[in-house]
């Protein structure tokens, strides 16, 4: 052996270096070629704890303001189904995913402090275009909405996700605070990811438009991306994206699908009918779910609402009062109609969108005194609080925009609407179902198994009557009851109401259902069972 040092004495032991980076105070990660070459040291590159901290709760919050605020934009072109949640759910998570990986790759290639103000900037102009964009696309481009609606969640989201590893890169001077750091910023995104969902769920959407809510979103950020920029005295993007921000707020005034109220769960509007007077038409989500005559509420335009005007009419006595409740209330057409037919009538409702009811008082006329009591409530809470035996009518009427609220389809549900009625009481229900019908035979199942009469209504094509027809789908309606029904009387008051619909019972009902299964709580599909038409209801 040669007297000649090795190379690790000369430079001292891997031991010996980490002692002498601990005693100057030099984080061991630190590159000295980048110390030579004047690059700022990662202690000069640091983020204040309380800045970080704020940055990543906005940005983590801002995701979920997104997330939701797309859910409501896409109701009314998409419906409000299991499936559209779960796109816009899969969208985000896909945004966050890609956001933090590509945040952190870049944070260790590039300065992050020169990333962080970009990242807030473009995001904020792309959340401020989104209501405009989306609804644009979804009138003159239907085709495109799902790539569309994929970028304008996709977008923003992995760009505000890429904030926290970026944050956590500047927080980071030394790797002996590396769990402390990154623990600290992960909880704090969490927590900033819940406040944005308590706030948007329970303040924004009950206050604000969501079209609102998206621009001022969007010029919140272009703001912290100014701030950002300030300190840093880095990228300059700041006042185009303000003026992003301006023109996402005017094309959103001037994009379609305008609301003359948006409501805690519907894009609103009434159109007046040209043809009578005193006709109105309550779009929800761009769907017609009601027809309201002000001036005559005997009128009654939808076939579906004759068709259940016929068969109350012939199950009860001519123009006596009956107690009714209503799951779902809309412009309340038919309890103003058994108000009018029955005085004395007693009509509980409830309507879950509080902006319904508020339509139904500004635009139609809703007075107390009308025998009409509606109470904002979910339909299946609603039902609980009701006495046993206490109705002889329940009238399942209730929709999410093109979709049905599950939980009112169920066995445990008819039960439950069963013991609400007495013994000769009636259970009437709006089905609505395309293509193979399979969310209405499922329905008819589940009541065939809770009650011992249950009836169809439909078209002729709709419930097999007609075999030489393929079924059309559209609105059907359904009877059920612990008594037998006159199905004579019931056509022969179809027939003068010029409904052009049919009865199936019995046999012909038990084929026309054929193997579905029954609804439970437990197993309840209905948005995969029901078939999307592009016929509006009504």
């Amino acid at each position: 052996m040669t007297g000649s040092p090795s190379s690790s004495a000369a430079e001292g032991t891997p031991r010996d270096i980490d002692s002498r980076a601990a005693a100057e105070g030099t984080p061991r990660d630190l590159d000295p070629r980048a110390a030579a070459e004047g690059e700022p040291r990662d202690r000069d590159r640091a983020l204040g704890p309380r800045a970080a901290a704020a940055l990543v709760f906005g940005s983590s919050a801002a995701v979920l303001v997104v997330e939701i605020v797309a859910l409501r934009l896409l109701a009314p072109y998409l419906g409000l189904t299991l499936e559209t949640s779960t796109m816009v759910i899969g969208i985000a998570l896909t945004a966050i995913a890609l956001g933090s990986w590509l945040g952190g790759r870049l944070a260790d290639q590039v300065d992050p402090r020169r990333l962080i103000g970009p990242a807030l900037g473009v995001s904020g102009a792309v959340v401020a275009l989104t209501p405009a964009v989306l609804r644009s696309t979804a009138e003159w481009a239907p085709v495109l909405l799902l790539l569309v609606a994929a970028l304008t969640i996709l977008v923003p989201g992995a760009l505000l996700s890429a904030v926290t590893p970026i944050a956590t890169k500047l927080r980071l001077t030394s790797l002996a605070e590396t769990g402390t750091v990154v623990g600290r910023l992960s909880g704090v995104g969490t927590v900033g990811a819940i406040a944005g969902t308590v706030l948007t769920g329970f303040v924004l959407v009950s206050r604000l438009p969501v079209s609102g809510i998206l621009i001022g979103l969007g010029a919140l950020l272009v703001a912290a991306s100014a701030l950002v920029e300030w300190r840093t005295r880095g990228w300059s993007g700041t006042p185009a994206l303000a003026l992003v921000v301006i023109a996402g707020a005017l094309a959103g005034v001037a994009a379609p699908g305008g609301c003359d109220a948006e409501t805690k769960y519907h894009c609103a509007r009434v159109v007046a009918d040209p043809d009578r007077d005193g006709g109105r038409t309550l779009v929800l989500d761009g769907v017609r779910h009601s027809y309201v005559d002000v001036d005559d509420p005997t009128h009654l335009e939808f076939a579906y609402v004759r068709a259940i005007a016929s068969v109350v009419d012939t199950a009860f006595p001519a123009g006596e009062p009956i107690d009714a409740h209503h799951l779902g209330g809309g412009g309340l057409t038919l309890p103003r109609y058994l108000a009018a037919t029955r005085p004395g009538t007693h009509s509980l409702v409830s309507e879950i969108d509080g902006g319904v009811v508020r339509i139904d008082r500004e635009r139609f006329g809703l007075r107390p005194e009308a025998g009409i009591e509606v109470r904002t409530e979910d339909g299946r809470l609603g039902l609980r609080r009701l006495a046993t035996g206490s109705r002889d009518l329940v009238v399942g009427d209730a929709f999410g925009g093109v979709s049905v609220p599950w939980h009112l389809t169920t066995a445990e549900a008819m039960a439950d609407v069963r013991r609400v009625l007495n013994d000769d009481g009636l259970y009437l229900a709006n089905l609505i179902d395309h293509g193979g019908m399979d969310f209405a035979r499922a329905e008819a199942a589940t009541l065939a198994e809770t009650f011992e009469h249950v009836v169809l209504v439909g078209e002729p094509a709709d419930i097999g009557s007609d075999r030489t027809a393929a079924p059309d789908g559209g609105n059907l309606v359904v009877l059920a009851s612990d008594r037998p029904v006159d199905l004579s009387a019931v056509q022969k008051a179809l027939d003068g109401r010029r409904v052009g619909w049919v009865t199936a019972a019995g046999d012909d009902l038990t084929s026309w259902i054929g193997d579905a299964r029954p609804l439970t709580d437990d197993y309840a599909p209905v948005d995969q069972l029901l078939q999307p038409s592009g016929r509006r209801a009504g």
